[in-house]
């Protein structure tokens, strides 16, 4: 079976392509495109011109044909029968000819267009969070999808339209120069006009698609933006500031895609009529060659088709030329993701044998990339194993932050961060993580069965670990409830079940996983009491014995937490016991008051 070039090149060598001029990383991204597909691409051509035949064998038989019948005294009947049974032959030969070209030409674009989204979607896998979150979802949705799709289109053209149309004129000249040089010449001159009239209209289509584009990945983004901000748009009776600025984006991409419609009429018209004038010329130049006894009256007929199919090749390459701009353009767009640099902060390769659990924080600062302002300022924390963690503060106080850099998604500005002794910029992040739980606010949930939540990730889990899990999560009774029971679907992000029923959910996840590490990012902070009241209790039995950072506002459900870390614009305020704290009567003593 063959492999897909630029799935395999992309895997393992993402980086291998260093340049940073965007079209010479099209061109590399096109030519591993088709890299693995050689042979397909080759039988594809072999067959395309075994089937085509028939456009460059009419012309001369046809041409045989009117020269026996004109000059009867030099020709007998014999010849016009081998004519008609040579283009019968040859004419019926394309059924199966044509088969096998687009056999071969499906398998490697549509070997292509999979691999190629399967790359895409893998190299996301691999990018930095921090990217994730300056990509919005429906601009990565066009990319996947319209982009791809253009990119296919682009394959086919460029194997079956472009490289037909350059073998029709290759193959046109070359017989007419065997038969008339001066005509051949003739014929020639067309090209440089071509090439002339691309040139000109090139820059004008490349920039119209380039906006209609980048138009499109925004309209993406702010219908899946829109989308997923309807019940909150209805909670407020804000439709119509949503429609109108979607009426708004709408409208500029409105305007872009009547530019470019446009620029390709006029680029299609133009071209139109500029070789149908050519076409009459060639007429009149073959027609005086014929009058004057140079050529014979048949072969006005064979020139002219040949003109023509010199003609209408150019004419195709003229036509698609703006599907070629777009497919440019989008391999452009995807290659911004598949030569990104912006890959996993941590490249380490330590696998940790075992892990106990403890977490030392020295000196850790941290900014984002796009601002100077630090979210931690010489953040310091030695966690022992086992231990449970709080963090609390005021929003911006940099405490999720510091549940992202535990998971590793952020790596610090300046300082280290150790795992057991054992710096974070040695261990594999990809293996570190299995021995992780995260347990967040909004819980993510995916469109499967109550079962496959649960388990997700992981095989051969036994009925009698997954109902230990099921109890110590305190699931029966919304599994019970359940038409279906652990068959359950739980709808798109979980939108069948109540924030409660999600919530317990993902600690039943987090449990089957025996992590040693947990993070719980205000687990229940959008609950009502009952149903705090049950997460609470599921959530004892998931932090037993294990290393836990939580992150809460509601300060009573982390009275049994270890300790308690007080945190200030990006800083260890105070650490300690409730009771500690509380009897200090230091920031958290204030917070606390504050919610009395």
């Amino acid at each position: 079976m063959e492999k897909s070039g630029l799935k395999e090149e992309l895997d393992f060598q993402p980086l291998l392509f260093k340049g940073n001029n965007k079209k010479e990383k099209a061109l590399h991204t096109l030519f591993l495109l088709y890299k693995g597909q050689s042979r397909n691409i080759f039988l594809s051509f072999f067959f395309f011109l075994i089937k085509h035949s028939p456009v460059w064998v009419i012309p001369v038989t046809t041409a045989n044909m009117i020269n026996i019948a004109s000059e009867p005294s030099k020709h007998n009947l014999s010849g016009l029968w081998i004519n008609l049974l040579v283009i019968c032959i040859v004419i019926i030969q394309n059924i199966p000819s044509q088969m096998l070209h687009m056999s071969y030409l499906s398998k490697a674009s549509r070997h292509v267009e999979a691999g190629l989204r399967s790359t895409l979607i893998r190299k996301l896998q691999h990018l930095s969070i921090s990217y994730h979150g300056e990509l919005r979802s429906g601009k990565l949705q066009a990319k996947i999808l319209r982009d791809v799709e253009n990119i296919e289109i682009l394959s086919k053209q460029i194997m079956f339209t472009f490289a037909a149309a350059i073998t029709n004129v290759v193959v046109a000249i070359a017989v007419t120069a065997y038969k008339n040089f001066y005509i051949a010449i003739f014929f020639i001159l067309v090209i440089p006009v071509a090439l002339v009239f691309v040139s000109v209209f090139r820059k004008r289509l490349q920039r119209r698609n380039r906006e209609f584009r980048t138009e499109i990945e925004h309209m993406s983004g702010q219908v899946a933006e829109t989308v997923t901000m309807i019940p909150v748009t209805r909670a407020h009776g804000l439709e119509d500031l949503e429609i109108k600025k979607t009426d708004s984006t709408l409208y500029k991409l409105k305007g872009k895609g009547y530019k470019l419609d446009l620029a390709e009429a006029l680029f299609g018209s133009m071209g139109w009529v500029v070789f149908q004038l050519f076409q009459m010329f060639c007429l009149v130049f073959t027609a005086i060659l014929a009058y004057r006894g140079e050529i014979q009256v048949g072969d006005i007929v064979m020139y002219q088709a040949y003109f023509t199919s010199i003609l209408m090749s150019v004419n195709q390459i003229i036509t698609v030329y703006p599907q070629l701009a777009k497919g440019y353009e989008s391999i452009v767009s995807v290659s911004e993701i598949l030569f990104s640099e912006e890959q996993e902060e941590y490249q380490g390769k330590r696998n940790l044998n075992e892990i106990k659990g403890t977490l030392t924080f020295e000196q850790v600062h941290f900014h984002y990339r796009d601002t100077n302002k630090h979210v931690l300022n010489d953040f310091q924390l030695e966690v022992k194993s086992g231990e449970c963690i709080a963090f609390v503060g005021e929003s911006g106080a940099g405490k999720s932050t510091v549940l992202n850099m535990i998971v590793g998604f952020y790596k610090p500005t300046s300082g280290n961060i150790s795992l057991d002794g054992i710096p974070f910029d040695e261990i594999n992040m990809k293996e570190y993580r299995k021995n992780l739980a995260v347990v967040p606010q909004n819980t993510i949930l995916f469109s499967g069965s109550i079962r496959e939540n649960i388990t997700y990730g992981l095989t051969n889990i036994s009925e009698n670990k997954l109902n230990k899990v099921i109890e110590m999560a305190n699931l029966n009774d919304v599994i019970a409830d359940m038409p279906n029971g652990l068959e359950t679907l739980v709808g798109e992000h979980g939108g069948r079940l109540s924030g409660g029923q999600r919530q317990r959910i993902a600690i039943a996840r987090a449990l089957i996983r025996d992590p040693k590490i947990i993070l719980l990012d205000e687990a229940t902070s959008a609950l009502d009491n009952k149903s705090e009241l049950q997460v609470q209790q599921a959530l004892k039995e998931l932090i037993h014995g294990r290393t836990t950072f939580i992150v809460a506002h509601r300060l009573s459900t982390i009275r049994d937490a270890d300790r308690i870390v007080v945190m200030k614009d990006g800083r260890c305020e105070e650490v300690g016991t409730y009771e500690e704290l509380m009897a200090n009567e230091g920031e958290f003593y204030q917070l606390k008051q504050m919610q009395a």
